[in-house]
């Protein structure tokens, strides 16, 4: 291949990787601000492209779902900050659920628009999944010290997920900063802190 032929080649990529950033921020944007099951339509003209592009890029929703997940990830890790296991138990507790609150809420708007489509989609289901696999995978490396027991980290981890996120603010009407409360309090005590850290806060 020429370096001209290569030159157009690499253009039509980074032309079609940025179609797709496009498409997948337009779904995101379109979340956030309230439209849960935007239609094809609304995310082809928020994104400024045809229907036919978006069906180009993506053989079908599926896909499009994928790629999302994919994107949200990203915004997630980009504003994630390792909680060292080396910190005494109640710092860890602290550092951890303060940031499960932070990216939790952040996740909140695909989450909730996930959970409308989640019976009919099994690639929403492998969305979750992985958010709960890298949840699980998190408490591992923070708390390793103290899991000894699979019930117990199971415990954690239904604890520190969206679903259970979602019944503090959805249900209970906790606002973030509550929310997180109940949380620091739920995993402290399923790790055996004692005094300040279950005593403090409002729950």
């Amino acid at each position: 291949m020429t370096g001209t032929a290569s030159g157009r080649t690499d253009g039509r990529t980074a032309r079609g990787e940025r179609t797709r950033r496009a498409i997948v921020d337009a779904l995101l944007e379109l979340i956030a601000e309230g439209d849960l099951k935007a239609s094809p339509e609304r995310i082809v003209e928020r994104a400024g492209v045809s229907l036919r592009t978006l069906w180009t890029n993506f053989k079908d929703l599926e896909g499009l779902y994928a790629a999302v997940n994919d994107r949200l990830i990203e915004i997630i890790d980009e504003h994630h900050r390792p909680v060292s296991p080396d910190l005494p138990l109640e710092s860890r507790v602290r550092l951890f659920c303060d940031q499960r609150g932070r990216i939790l809420e952040m996740a909140t708007p695909a989450a909730r628009a996930a959970a409308l489509r989640l019976p009919y989609s099994a690639q929403l289901r492998r969305n979750r999944a992985v958010h709960n696999a890298r949840t699980q995978a998190e408490i591992e490396a923070v708390f390793a010290p103290e899991l000894g027991d699979e019930s117990l980290l199971r415990a954690l981890v239904v604890n520190t997920t969206w679903s259970a996120w979602s019944v503090l603010r959805d249900d209970l009407g906790l606002d973030v900063e509550e929310a997180t409360a109940v949380m620091t309090w739920t995993v402290g005590a399923l790790l055996g802190c004692k005094g300040t850290l279950l005593s403090s806060g409002e729950v």
